[in-house]
């Protein structure tokens, strides 16, 4: 049989797998929200996890460290200046600690959490932006212009808000006749994509108030529809066939008459809010009510959208918040990582990628957006645009642990390579081996010696492995016995066997 050349795409994602954390790991006791908007209720950056909860009278979300894990208690103070229940949270790409959110208030509220964490309520926001007449349930951060934000309510407008002044900078009041799902960037924050209740998808530049392109009924059925922004400039959308079949469709900005691709999933009634990570060219399909996280990889080859695998569990998601570059685990391969949202659980699910190095993984780790703002407020209104500025992963990547980091308390010393370095007595305490010793003797038990348990000439510690052998061994301590030690095991008691001479 001939061996056909192409048959199996070559990809190194095609093997990423999903894994949820242990139970320990989880944040439990977590009220989260009832409210009817199709939101992700959750947000979540390197340092803290923000979650829409459930409050009498008012609204309020819960911010706590992304290191927390563990049952929280219902005293913990939350962020509870909203008069309504809050509909979206989102966090500042260029300020882990500044967050926005929306309310069915009519307001949006920018906040400052601390380094520290919430120690008491937060009534007080930094800036409140009205300007909306019904309620506001999309946020969306400029990605390169520092305190740029964009909102979107119910009442089909569309705002630009500079939030460090506090001002109105556009509003688009014509552009959507009915009300607006989903509000994306592009790479350099020139334009966004929008899909509308009239089925229609529009790519509109936000400072000139124009709509530049538009693409009537992009999905046929009549619920709600997502779309986003991929870094090459194409849009990606999700949305419902005519006989309610979950679809996604990929789209070519230059020409939105027929779609790049097409897919057709399952007839659950959830609606795909697509996830999309640039540096990987990956998309997360995550929907409200499924037990399924669903992941493709975008290419330029047909067909273009390609299947990669899907995360699949017993409890179906109320939310989920996705955790930026930033803050994955590079040292395991770390690609991505979401926080699923039981009813009062939240679980952290990893997407990792199978390496046998430890070694830093340069080709899955590509220079992702930093902190750093490509432009200020002021200049992307005067006109100018830039795509984010990227920092390297590689400088918070630290060396794997000692396999040995409860013994080993400082920095090992090395003893002398020479002859005698085995015949000279030992003295307590017993020098740590070095890393060299523990290589070669990976699969071999470490010996427990102290002064008392050496016998002449001979250390346990600096023993090679044609000499381990001659020792014998408890099989449940596995500890190498000398002929001096004892051993509190039933299966042996007594000294141990005599050591030939080296």
């Amino acid at each position: 049989m001939s061996f056909r050349r192409g048959v199996v795409r070559q990809s190194k994602f095609r093997h990423v797998f999903a894994q949820a954390w242990k139970s320990e790991h989880c944040i439990d006791d977590v009220r989260v929200s009832r409210v009817t908007w199709d939101g992700p209720l959750c947000a979540v950056n390197p340092k803290f996890i923000a979650v829409i909860i459930e409050a009498g009278g008012g609204g309020s979300f819960l911010v706590i460290p992304v290191s927390k894990s563990g049952r929280i208690d219902q005293s913990c103070p939350t962020v509870c200046g909203h008069a309504a229940p809050v509909l979206d949270i989102q966090w500042s790409p260029h300020d882990d600690n500044i967050i926005a959110s929306a309310s069915e208030d009519c307001t949006v509220k920018v906040w400052q959490i601390p380094d520290a964490g919430l120690t008491s309520p937060m009534t007080e926001a930094l800036v409140t932006l009205e300007g909306h007449s019904k309620r506001v349930g999309i946020l969306a951060w400029h990605p390169s212009a520092l305190n740029i934000l964009l909102t979107a309510g119910c009442d089909n407008l569309m705002c630009v808000w500079n939030v460090g002044t506090g001002e109105l900078v556009y509003q688009l009041d014509d552009a959507h006749p009915d009300l607006i799902y989903s509000v994306s960037w592009n790479k350099d924050g020139s334009a966004v994509c929008t899909v509308c209740k009239d089925k229609a998808l529009r790519v509109i530049d936000p400072r000139r108030g124009a709509v530049l392109k538009v693409r009537e009924k992009v999905h046929d059925g009549t619920r709600p529809m997502r779309a986003v922004f991929l870094s090459d400039g194409k849009i990606l959308t999700t949305g419902f066939s005519r006989m309610s079949e979950r679809q996604l469709a990929l789209w070519d900005t230059k020409d939105l008459s027929e779609p790049m691709a097409v897919q057709e999933m399952d007839t659950s009634n959830g609606v795909l809010h697509p996830y999309y990570d640039p540096d990987t060219n990956m998309v997360y399909l995550c929907g409200k009510g499924d037990c399924t996280i669903r992941y493709f990889e975008v290419t330029d080859e047909s067909p273009y959208v390609h299947f990669l695998s899907l995360y699949s569990s017993k409890e179906p998601q109320r939310g989920a918040g996705f955790l930026s570059k930033r803050g994955v685990d590079v040292n395991k391969c770390e690609i991505a990582r979401f926080y699923k949202l039981h009813e009062r659980k939240v679980e952290p699910i990893s997407m990792t990628v199978p390496r046998k190095s430890d070694l830093f993984q340069g080709d899955l780790y590509p220079d992702t957006a930093g902190l750093e703002p490509a432009l200020l407020a002021d200049e992307w209104i005067a006109g100018q645009d830039a795509a984010p500025l990227l920092i390297s992963l590689s400088g918070g990547y630290s060396a794997p642990p000692s396999k040995h980091r409860d013994t080993l308390r400082g920095k090992p010393k090395v003893p002398p390579q020479d002859s005698g370095a085995m015949s000279a007595p030992l003295s307590a305490p017993t020098p740590t081996p070095t890393s060299a010793t523990r290589d070669m003797d990976e699969d071999v038990p470490q010996p427990r010696t102290t002064a008392r348990e050496t016998d002449g000439n001979y250390n346990a510690a600096t023993l090679d492995k044609k000499h381990r052998r001659n020792v014998e061994c408890c099989k449940e301590c596995l500890s190498v016995h000398l002929p001096t030690a004892k051993c509190d095991s039933r299966e042996f008691r007594g000294p141990g066997p005599k050591l030939r001479p080296f």
